[in-house]
């Protein structure tokens, strides 16, 4: 009988997660991974997947999911390609915009969002940035975009964001993110 006791302690300890991040690292383009879900919207045209997204200095693997979770697109960015499967076909090319917009036809700008994903401005070009009375990026303008932070996963300067709003020429990108991996 006492043995039982301890059976529903090993099943939640098999139930166990990756860890949470609540806080940025420090480098600029530092590895992350993240759970969430985006919407596009290009004119009339509204899209919407689930997204997980693993990010390193040297390569990306980004999903899109289907709402019961069966992938999409993959996206995988590494060693000057850029591949893209969806459909059952496969696509490469040297951007990730470019692939992204000629298959799936949605215009992410999937090189700087790597960094603003994390509260970061992308190192390559002009920013100006507005901040809350935390220290919090409020809004970030780069590379013709319009991001805007509404919701973070604490209070602090260093905290990643949870809600962003991108914005440019009729694009308008809204990315939740649900839960931040720790790496």
């Amino acid at each position: 009988m006492h043995r039982f006791l301890f059976l529903p302690i090993l099943l939640l300890a098999g139930c166990a997660t990756a860890p949470v991040a609540v806080h940025r690292q420090a480098q600029a383009d530092a590895p992350f991974t993240f759970n969430g879900r985006v919407a596009v919207k290009q004119g009339e045209q509204r899209d919407s997947a689930g997204m997980r997204w693993v990010h390193r200095s040297d390569e990306d693997e980004i999903l899109l999911l289907a709402p019961l979770g069966q992938t999409v697109a993959r996206i995988h960015r590494g060693a000057g390609e850029v591949t893209l499967d969806a459909s059952g076909k496969h696509h490469a090319a040297q951007d990730m915009e470019d692939l992204m917009q000629q298959v799936l036809g949605w215009q992410l700008p999937l090189s700087g969002l790597r960094y603003w994903v994390t509260a970061v401005p992308a190192p390559d070009g002009e920013f100006d940035i507005e901040r809350d009375a935390n220290g919090q990026m409020k809004v970030l303008r780069q590379q013709g975009w319009e991001i805007s932070y509404s919701r973070y996963a604490a209070m602090t300067a260093d905290a990643l964001p949870l809600r962003l709003k991108l914005q440019r020429d009729g694009v308008q990108v809204l990315l939740l993110i649900d839960e931040w991996e720790a790496q």
